[in-house]
């Protein structure tokens, strides 16, 4: 067995290994990948490639912006911020049927603009928010829906580590897939809120009324949050204007964040730890992810997989709108089955250089597989947010969990079809601003 057929057979056992095995995505891509190298070439050449890729892609310094972000993220965690969020969007929106759900998802998109992740994000807000919604009745899908659909703007909201890991794979400028992200975030985030009150006019009963604060108390509960927001935005006017790299940016961010929160007294010294300890599980994670990756990338490159699979949808009679619908299709497919990253650079060797060829630009397809595979974590049967969900309130079934979070999936085909309807107006507009 050699060529195509080869790296058609690696996908098979490496799915096969996922879903029956249980092995976890990164080592999984990895022995599949030098098993498959080494059976494609020899042992030798495999052990021999294997240790030049791992030596380019982990010897530079570029790869630091990953545990930079998710540090930050682990501080402003761990100093208690996301109760301030959810006590100062709580304050604004509570009074509104369904405002406890509203102001989950955006106390949601305010954490996930620092932590990057939307299983941080998906944990996070279950201890804060699910209470607080039982206690004053919200149903459980309602509850638990808003959780998870929150969650997933962690990915979406940049500092994304998806977008970060992107623009590192394929050569794309991280600030440019940054402030390119902006404006499609933001419309996920509100077409998100507005299902709230879709779900409540239809039911009623679904998400009650809290409490009206006063203006006094509002306003009282501001300060604390726009912690977050200057935090968020010396980030991103720090990519935009190009005084800093995106790694001097992550830097930076996380110099201020550990300031803010030691000036505040909210990080304390367990706390501390605990973000580093946190840290460099999640980094270590991430990493070995790109590592699989990369050697699984190198193998399908070995029996030409790619670009036959390339050559073959070129000749489908097909226009080029159908061809990518295609490939969308099989990215939602592969984010309801595998990890959202994992998933990504599994594929990029095999779609990247087809979509780049057909003539789209490689930023907006960044952003539009972003928010395509982030689908996948609240689909069924392998939506992770809401696995996180349902192990953080274990008295809300997984069932009812997916239920409440397929309510949010039309406001994700909402802002794709908006990004692939106005491809500048939606991403190309305020990233090609950055310089």
């Amino acid at each position: 067995m050699n060529g195509p057929l080869l790296g058609v057979a690696g996908i098979g056992v490496m799915f096969a290994s996922l879903f029956i095995l249980r092995i976890p995505a990164g080592f999984t891509m990895a022995i599949v990948g030098f098993l498959g190298l080494a059976y494609a070439t020899s042992l030798t050449a495999a052990c021999g490639m294997i240790g030049s890729e791992m030596w380019n892609i982990f010897s530079g310094y570029g790869l630091t912006v990953i545990p930079m972000f998710i540090l930050v993220g682990e501080f402003v965690h761990y100093a208690g911020y996301n109760d301030s969020l959810y006590h100062a969007t709580h304050k604004w929106f509570g009074h509104h049927r369904g405002g406890l759900a509203i102001t989950t998802i955006m106390a949601s998109a305010a954490f996930s603009a620092i932590s990057g992740s939307n299983t941080a994000t998906a944990a996070t807000m279950s201890t804060v928010a699910i209470p607080a919604m039982k206690k004053y009745g919200y149903h459980p899908a309602l509850n638990a829906g808003s959780v998870a659909a929150g969650a997933t703007l962690g990915v979406l909201i940049p500092p994304s580590i998806v977008l970060v890991v992107y623009g590192i794979y394929t050569g794309q400028s991280i600030g440019k897939l940054f402030f390119g992200n902006v404006i499609p975030s933001a419309i996920a985030t509100v077409l998100i809120a507005a299902t709230v009150f879709a779900i409540c006019r239809r039911h009623p009963d679904w998400g009650p009324a809290a409490e009206r604060s006063t203006w006094k108390e509002r306003f009282a509960a501001l300060p604390e949050a726009l912690d977050i927001i200057l935090l968020f935005a010396v980030i991103m006017f720090a990519l935009f204007t190009g005084v800093v790299t995106a790694t001097e940016a992550a830097a930076v961010s996380c110099t201020l964040g550990l300031a803010i929160c030691l000036a505040r007294r909210k990080l304390s010294w367990k706390g501390f730890l605990a973000s580093i300890g946190d840290t460099v599980r999640i980094s270590c994670m991430v990493f070995m992810i790109i590592a699989g990756a990369v050697i699984f990338g190198r193998f399908l490159a070995i029996t030409r997989l790619p670009f036959e699979a390339a050559a073959w949808i070129g000749t489908l009679a097909l226009p080029k709108t159908a061809l990518l619908g295609l490939i969308l299709l099989c990215y939602i497919a592969g984010g309801c089955i595998m990890d959202a990253l994992a998933f990504l650079l599994v594929s990029l060797p095999i779609f990247y250089p087809l979509v780049v060829g057909m003539g789209y630009d490689p930023i907006w397809f960044g952003q539009v597989i972003t928010i395509v595979t982030t689908m996948g974590a609240i689909m069924p049967p392998i939506g992770i947010c809401c696995y996180v969900v349902a192990g953080m309130s274990r008295d809300i079934p997984l069932a009812t969990v997916f239920r409440g979070a397929i309510y949010y999936l039309p406001a994700y085909v909402v802002t794709i079809l908006l990004l692939m309807l106005f491809p500048y107006g939606t991403v190309l507009i305020l990233s090609n601003l950055v310089r």
